[in-house]
């Protein structure tokens, strides 16, 4: 059974920095795309960025593009979220999701998630 264990969550101010990981086990890890989901104002989870297999094979949602960067390390089971400038509407709290085959951004598509980790930004 695959698990997904997040790190690296904290309080920063606005224009800060971030990285936060997502430690994979319990699978054969190239089977599978990764992604990052947050929570928005109404509880659902929001597609933030993911990766397939392929390191540069990624995706971002419209939020985030050009601040945030997801990485990949296959050789150690991690996909990392690194977030630059970040503002105060990025607070949430961050899963890492896993899915078998390519990268998609609905929720309902993944069947692995993780606990979450907590992102405070502050003004």
């Amino acid at each position: 059974q695959v698990q997904l264990v997040e790190s690296g969550g904290g309080l920063v101010q606005a224009g800060d920095s971030l990285r936060v990981s997502c430690a994979f086990s319990g699978g054969t890890f190239r089977d599978y795309s990764v992604a990052w989901f947050r929570l928005g104002p109404g509880g659902e989870r929001v597609f933030v960025a993911g990766c397939s297999w392929r390191p540069d094979d990624t995706r971002y949602g419209d939020s985030v593009k050009g601040r945030f960067t997801i990485s990949r390390d296959n050789a150690a089971n991690m996909v990392a979220l690194q977030m630059n400038n970040l503002k105060p509407d990025d607070t949430s709290v961050y899963y890492c999701a896993a899915r078998v085959g390519l990268i998609n951004s609905g929720s309902v598509w993944y069947n692995a998630w993780g606990s979450g980790t907590q992102v405070t930004v502050s003004s």
